[in-house]
């Protein structure tokens, strides 16, 4: 499989997962319930995400990642249809839970293609521009289903997603040079493969990251309308602009890391300039809000492309285990991030909310931090 296609099927699969994010105000309104219930459809979709892959890491050990990955497209193509027919939000939360369960044996069976395709410098180089990919899934899932929703209905934008996941999946080779991974002799075996304190580290920093960064992404809409009454979903499309400049800052990964002296030193400067814009977005100036936001993204972004490829070089569990259990992690974060914080939203307001996403930021700068130090000792 070329991997121009993959990239390809990794941007229509994030369509699936975050052209809901700029619509849950519309979805609050029209089905009236609050702002945190809204959120539960992301936490429907990234509490199977954080569960899920390293189990199906642990599968995928035995079985050709593009067999997987083509049956779960036909199957993401088929629930986005399913989303658009719910005549209740109850329904709406079931799709997102099946989209959930189904979107980590995508995501796993992607990370695991290159993870045994790839090697040393190519493996750094093609997981940088897979993240890349998912960035550019993120912004124009986002971006496109509100301009969508502004300028012909919410539900359209979920057909072009289903076609274009059908046309991909049907172009997938049925295999492919590099694709087949040993069969596991012992899942238990691998899973202990993963309790390396490095790993752990990385893992937990990962958390962390996407727990912040879910967590603003997911109630963004709500900061804008409450604080700078923006509520046009056309112009909260716009806003999310600044998450696009993430995927200029993630293509500056490997260079970024060449001119530090470790991963881990690159990882902590990062976090703490991701603590720092989190201080700054609670701004009530929108000018400064926006470049305070570019900022938290590209700084997502960063971390996310150092981390990913660093736990494939540092972990010694086969690449669908180590990339199973780095989603998982990574969507816990997500999982909690989409709702708990909204909670204190809801209750007091944008700086609390501000303050609870640095705190756990800070924690993983702890983590990475910590973990820079263990590295020189060693």
């Amino acid at each position: 499989m070329q991997l121009r296609h993959l990239l390809l099927c990794s941007v229509f699969i994030f369509f699936v997962l975050y052209a809901p994010q700029p619509l849950l105000g519309l979805f609050a309104s029209h089905f009236s319930v609050s702002p945190a219930t809204a959120g539960s459809l992301m936490t429907a979709t990234m509490l199977p995400l954080a569960i899920a892959p390293l189990v199906y890491g642990l599968f995928l050990a035995k079985r050709n990642p593009l067999t997987i990955l083509k049956i779960a497209m036909f199957v993401l193509a088929i629930s986005c249809i399913a989303f658009t027919l719910a005549p209740s939000f109850e329904l709406l939360l079931l799709v997102r839970f099946i989209q959930g369960i189904t979107l980590p044996a995508a995501l796993t069976a992607m990370t695991s293609y290159i993870g045994v395709t790839f090697q040393a410098d190519q493996l750094q180089r093609n997981m940088t521009l897979y993240i890349g990919s998912t960035i550019v899934g993120g912004y124009f899932g986002r971006m496109l289903a509100a301009l969508f929703t502004d300028f012909l209905s919410w539900q359209s934008f979920y057909y072009v997603i289903a076609l274009g996941l059908v046309l991909f999946a049907l172009a997938i080779p049925k295999s492919g040079k590099g694709a087949s991974i040993h069969a596991a002799k012992s899942p238990l075996l691998y899973l202990k493969q993963l309790k390396d304190p490095l790993v752990l580290k990385l893992y937990g920093a990962v958390f962390c990251m996407f727990f912040c960064f879910a967590a603003l992404l997911n109630y963004l809409p709500f900061i804008l309308q409450d604080s700078f009454a923006i509520t046009n979903t056309r112009d909260i499309g716009l806003v999310y602009s600044g998450y696009l400049l993430g995927a200029l800052a993630s293509i500056a990964t490997p260079w970024l890391l060449r001119k530090s002296s470790t991963p881990w030193r690159l990882l902590t400067w990062v976090f703490v300039f991701y603590s720092l814009t989190m201080v700054l977005l609670m701004s009530q100036q929108l000018l400064l809000f926006v470049i305070a936001f570019t900022g938290f993204c590209g700084a997502m972004f960063v971390i996310h492309s150092s981390a990913a490829p660093l736990v494939n070089k540092i972990s010694s569990a086969p690449a669908s285990v180590t990339n199973g259990g780095y989603v998982s992690f990574y969507y816990s974060g997500g999982a909690l991030g989409s709702l708990l914080p909204g909670l204190v939203y809801q209750q007091h307001g944008q700086v609390a909310f501000m303050t609870v996403l640095l705190l756990v930021c800070l924690v993983g700068l702890s983590l990475v931090y910590l973990a820079g130090r263990n590295t020189i000792r060693g």
